[in-house]
């Protein structure tokens, strides 16, 4: 995309200056390079290859239309839809050629919420010389503060406005956002216990199977890679809310938050069993139920089945 703006930019730099068109060809020197390159051939078949030449040479725009179509000559509409494509580098460089269009405040507006889906700022009256795209920089600015430092992160998106200092309100931002690292995530979530609830609470798990439940949770959260006092937290919080998500079929299966908890572990497991390269002798599905069974009593042997049958189709609950 650069390079073609930037040949844009040249085209109309040549066009200015009267460029005599040495760059082009012109109509007379391809009808000589039509004729002359077909050899063996009547000189009849020579000039109709001229004639189709040329008729593809005036087909052509002429050298002051050539190149990439001029955005300011179409409708708005049809501009800013073709510039709604661009990625925030592209943008920057469309704006030297197409400055008024480029700097759209719309564009930059959805660039800011196609990338962070909520922020603070979005809901309050923007302050006096408030700018989308000085808005983006900030952004993106404290995402990769966020990514070296998580704490320094926060506080710049705080100092800038753009988030309140709230649980709810960083929660959020976390949730609708995919740019930071999900180790500094993981680190941030772990020393913020309040966020991680308000985070957890944004979850809809209804109608959801267990499995597939479990695989969002974790694309959002990331389990630790070792087990510990963190991954407890997380699957006991995952199953509350899985639970409070699905009343009534926790009811038809008699399964409690405690039972959800066993089942998330034993999931985790059969993933680590089935994927792990370094264990030879797979659990079998017999030996899945039987296990889960015994941890979890009055569950149904048809259910657990089917959850070891997902694990071993798809994959792992955290990978």
């Amino acid at each position: 995309m650069g390079q073609g703006l930037w040949r844009v930019a040249r085209n109309q730099q040549l066009q200015h200056q009267g460029y005599g068109g040495q760059g082009y060809l012109t109509r007379d020197h391809g009808r000589r390079m039509a004729t002359n390159n077909v050899p063996g051939t009547s000189h009849r078949k020579q000039a109709q290859g001229g004639i189709d030449i040329y008729h593809l040479l005036k087909a052509r725009k002429s050298k002051e239309q050539e190149g990439f179509i001029n955005l300011e000559m179409l409708p708005p509409e049809l501009s800013f839809t073709i510039l709604s494509y661009l990625n925030a580098t592209d943008l920057c460089l469309a704006s030297c050629v197409w400055q008024d269009l480029a700097n759209d405040e719309l564009l930059w507006q959805g660039l800011c919420k196609s990338t962070w889906g909520h922020c603070s700022i979005y809901n309050k009256n923007p302050p006096l010389g408030f700018s989308f795209r000085k808005l983006y920089m900030q952004l993106d600015e404290g995402s990769l503060t966020f990514n070296a430092n998580p704490d320094e992160g926060v506080n710049y998106f705080m100092s800038k406005g753009i988030l309140d200092d709230s649980p709810k309100e960083i929660a959020k931002f976390i949730f609708c956002t995919r740019t930071l690292n999900w180790k500094k995530l993981r680190i941030y979530l772990d020393e913020r216990r309040d966020v991680l609830d308000d985070l957890v609470t944004l979850h809809n798990f209804r109608n959801q199977f267990l499995p597939n439940a479990l695989r969002e949770f974790f694309r959002h959260i990331h389990a630790p890679e070792e087990r510990g006092e963190y991954l407890e937290t997380l699957i006991t919080k995952f199953s509350h809310r899985f639970c409070a998500c699905n009343p009534d079929l926790m009811r038809e299966l008699g399964l409690s938050p405690d039972a959800v908890y066993v089942l998330c572990y034993s999931l985790i497991l059969l993933s680590i069993d089935l994927t792990s390269p370094h264990v030879k002798n797979k659990m079998s599905k017999r030996e899945f139920i039987r296990n889960t069974r015994r941890a979890a009593q009055n569950i149904s042997e048809d259910f657990v089945g089917h959850l070891y049958d997902n694990i071993y189709l798809i994959g792992h609950v955290a990978a």
